[in-house]
Parts: structure tokens; C-alpha cells; sequence
């Protein structure tokens, strides 16, 4: 057997002895606006550094004002005892409608469920869309990963300011829309779409390859009460937080979809980067809805090619539930 080097692709000299050839931890940025479910994607990311090398996070007004998620990031790299993770403030609004928040799943603070202490560490100085911009602009091409939990202006902004950063983009994996399962905001759009569906339509026209986690997988993850148990039976500040987030955030999808359990949403995308075997879907085009008053934020996703127009999404409709919750227990134990 003759044995390639994966940096010369010259032949190696044989050896009995296996050589293992160790892959370097992908580096990614999350853009954020904690939320509890983004709350397990954040601990998810920070419980795997050998796999994820988290450059810093940035947040965005969503599911509770720009203020609130800020101080919720902070929050969570302390609860992680990652108090040396960059955070940056990012857009305080959408790019061109008024901001719509969700106060009504997430609770007043974004992280009700949780008592956590007032952060002692501070928001880095620099605004987090500059941040992103500056972070790629000095990174090789296809490098670095984008993940996005949140409505999406501080990735449209930096798209907007400095087109040059597109190259530098490996992928971006973002959690939004829905298409079998319809909205969960309107009848017919998701949250992170519907806060900023301009920007939203300004990624998915990028040209950079996108992993999106709709409704249509999200939906199919959800949480059950012994799952939820054995987050409390950790014994940790960090399991203890994750079950008291959890069970505030279930309430609102329980009463309003009638299933026995919330989904977990914003967790997918880092699962995906760990496990994207646990995945299933299909490259499709998707497009955004900016016209009309009763569809805006809609995804309309071409999933039967019934248009001409190319793929520009990978989009998933299938997860290993069982996988999933499994690896956000064993990720999370480790903090």
C-alpha cells in the first residue's frame, strides 16, 4: 500500500506502524442573539475545541434587544469558564424594516430559566460587523466558517461593506426558514428570516456555499422530558442552567404545537459541524420573500427543481435526534 502525504501528495516512505493524520480545528465565528437555544449552541461550540476553533462571537438584536443579547453572551462564556472568548456587539436593528423581538418564547431577559450572575468580563471595544470583516479580510481563503444562530445583519452588513471578505468564507451554517413546517413567526416565515429578511436575501445570494437547519429539521429534535432530566442530573452550574433555560423555553412550543416536547433549534448548526452524518437533505434553490406584506420572510425553497434556478443551499430535512440530544449531553458534561 503506498501512502500519500496530504501536503506534497508525494508517496511516503511505508511503515508498519498506521500513520494518523490529526485535521486542525475548523475556525468559525458565531453571530448570535441569545436566546436559550442559541445558549446550548454557544456551550455546545465552546465544550469542543478540538474540533471547533471559535474565533469570537457577535451578537445581534433578535430575540431580545442588542443590549440584552450582549450581556446574555458574556454571561455564558463565564457560565462555561471560557471567559477569554471574544464577544463583540454587533447591529442593534435590522437593515431596513423596524426590529420585531420574541419576548413571548424567550422571556423578558432572553435567558429566563437561568440564574446567572451579571457578567465580570466586558464586550470587546470594536463593533462586531468590523470584527467579522477585519477577522476574514486577514484569513486564508475558505478558512473560516460562519455560524449563524440569529437573524442575519451583521452577515449581510459585512457582505455589504466589504465584498472582498467572500472568498475568505469556507461556508456558512445557519439556522432559519422553513418550508414543510410553514413559519413559526407568520404562517408562512421563521423567526430569523422574518427579523431581517433583506438580509437574509443578500447571504443566500452570496454565492458561498450555506447549510441551512429549517424548521423541517428542527421540528424533528424535539426535547423530552428525561432528556431534560439528565441535563439536571449533571450536577453542574452549567447542567443546572441548561435545565432551567430549557424548561422555560419548551413552554411556549409545547402549548402552541400540542407535541411533548420544544424543539431545539439553534444547537443544529455546531451538531452539524461536529456530526454531519446525523444530517439529511438535499442542494436546493432557496429564495427570500421581500415583496409582499403577507408572505415577507418567506423561504421559498424549490424543493421539487420545479424553477431554473441553481442550487445555492444545502438544505436539511432529516436528523438523528437520539445523536443529537446524546452529543449535546456528553459536550455539555464536560464543562
Amino acid at each position: 500500500m503506498i501512502i500519500f502525504s496530504p501536503i506534497t501528495s508525494q508517496p511516503l516512505p511505508w511503515s508498519p506502524v498506521p500513520i494518523i493524520f490529526f485535521m486542525p480545528p475548523q475556525k468559525i465565528i458565531i453571530d448570535t442573539d441569545p436566546g436559550q437555544d442559541d445558549a446550548i449552541g454557544i456551550l455546545l461550540a465552546l465544550a469542543s475545541p478540538e474540533e471547533l476553533d471559535l474565533l469570537g462571537i457577535v451578537t445581534v438584536a433578535g430575540n431580545v434587544p442588542l443590549e440584552l443579547t450582549s450581556r446574555n453572551a458574556l454571561m455564558l462564556c463565564e457560565l462555561a469558564k471560557k471567559p477569554e472568548t471574544k464577544v463583540f456587539a454587533g447591529c442593534s436593528r435590522p437593515l431596513v424594516r423596524p426590529l420585531v423581538t420574541a419576548e413571548h418564547v424567550h422571556g423578558k431577559t432572553g435567558l429566563d430559566g437561568a440564574d446567572l450572575p451579571p457578567p465580570k468580563i466586558s464586550l470587546q471595544n470594536q463593533h462586531g460587523v468590523d470584527w467579522t470583516i477585519e477577522t476574514l479580510l486577514s484569513a486564508k481563503d475558505d478558512s473560516i466558517t460562519i455560524c449563524c444562530f440569529a437573524p442575519l445583519t451583521n452577515v449581510a452588513m459585512a457582505m455589504i461593506k466589504a465584498p472582498e471578505i467572500l472568498p475568505k468564507i469556507n461556508r456558512i451554517v445557519m439556522m432559519g426558514g422553513g418550508y414543510f413546517e410553514g413559519g413559526n413567526i407568520t404562517p408562512t416565515a421563521e423567526f430569523n428570516i422574518y427579523v431581517d429578511p433583506h438580509a437574509a436575501n443578500t447571504v443566500l445570494r452570496c454565492g458561498r456555499p450555506i447549510a441551512m437547519m429549517p424548521l423541517d429539521v428542527t421540528h424533528r429534535a424535539l426535547m423530552q422530558r428525561k432528556w431534560l432530566e439528565e441535563l439536571r442530573n449533571m450536577g453542574s452550574p452549567v447542567g443546572d442552567a441548561a435545565y432551567g433555560m430549557m424548561s422555560f423555553y419548551e413552554r411556549f412550543d409545547v402549548e402552541k404545537y400540542g407535541s411533548n416536547g420544544g424543539p431545539l433549534h439553534d444547537p443544529t448548526v455546531i451538531a452539524y459541524l461536529l456530526k454531519p452524518e446525523f444530517f439529511k437533505g438535499r442542494d436546493v434553490n432557496v429564495e427570500i420573500e421581500i415583496q409582499s406584506n403577507l408572505t415577507l420572510g418567506m423561504t421559498v425553497v424549490d424543493w421539487w427543481n420545479v424553477t431554473d434556478r441553481k442550487p445555492n443551499v444545502t438544505y436539511f430535512n432529516k436528523i438523528n435526534s437520539d445523536g443529537f440530544f446524546q452529543l449535546i449531553l456528553d459536550r455539555l458534561s464536560l464543562l
